[in-house]
């Protein structure tokens, strides 16, 4: 099985959700860039506030692409130190990853937000969207950093991901939902049809429109 694309991705992952629907206290975040796109269908669907929750790896030297660990926007830094030990990621290469992908996420803040505020997550129902998941660090990392909002649920949604990968993250979160746990996995593009780099703008555009539907929303009880 392969999906179309990211918003044929997120139209499914919205099925497997719709129990969430009408839920007051609900809010869809997206990793971005790609998982934004997932996680607009996913709110678009459940009719819930969409915004992002930036988390970035921290790859090892000569191979970015391989994660020993991540950041996310709050601070939160998860290492695999016997991983990094083994790919001779030293501690002061670690540190200064982990400036530069920090210096980055609020980069990336403050371009997409545009000087909003972040959305308060206390005692909210958090749906965490990714496009999928390899390793996981990011994801890891995501989620330990927003359980220290206390939320009232926490659930990770994502398109795909190893069996083994999942199985971690379910210690991490409340709910996992994952329609797709291949245990030949190669990598995440290999599901999808099409999956070309979201950009930026693509970003701010969908989230944009996200708040403009969600303003629409709360008006049309006035106007009936």
């Amino acid at each position: 099985m392969l999906y179309k694309d990211r918003h044929e991705a997120g139209k499914a992952l919205a099925r497997h959700l719709e129990e969430l629907r009408g839920d007051p206290n609900l809010i869809v975040l997206g990793i971005p860039r790609g998982g934004v796109v997932v996680a607009f269908e996913v709110a678009r669907a459940l009719e819930a506030p969409l915004d992002i929750y930036i988390t970035r790896k921290i790859g090892v030297p000569h191979n970015p692409e391989l994660a020993i660990g991540a950041v996310a926007s709050d601070g939160t830094v998860f290492v695999e130190h016997d991983i990094a030990a083994r790919m001779g990621a030293s501690p002061e290469y670690i540190e200064a990853e982990t400036q530069a992908q920090q210096d980055e996420i609020q980069r990336r803040l403050n371009l997409y937000r545009r000087g909003r505020p972040g959305p308060e997550l206390a005692d909210r129902t958090i749906v965490l969207v990714d496009d999928g998941v390899a390793t996981g660090a990011t994801v890891m990392v995501a989620l330990r950093s927003l359980r220290r909002h206390n939320p009232r649920k926490l659930v990770l949604a994502v398109p795909v991901a190893p069996p083994d990968t999942i199985a971690k993250l379910r210690r991490e979160a409340d709910q996992v939902i994952c329609p797709m746990t291949p245990r030949l996995f190669w990598a995440v593009s290999g599901f999808y049809q099409i999956f070309g780099q979201t950009q930026d703008d693509e970003v701010v555009r969908l989230l944009e429109l996200a708040a403009e539907e969600q303003g629409e929303q709360k008006e049309a009880p006035d106007k009936a």
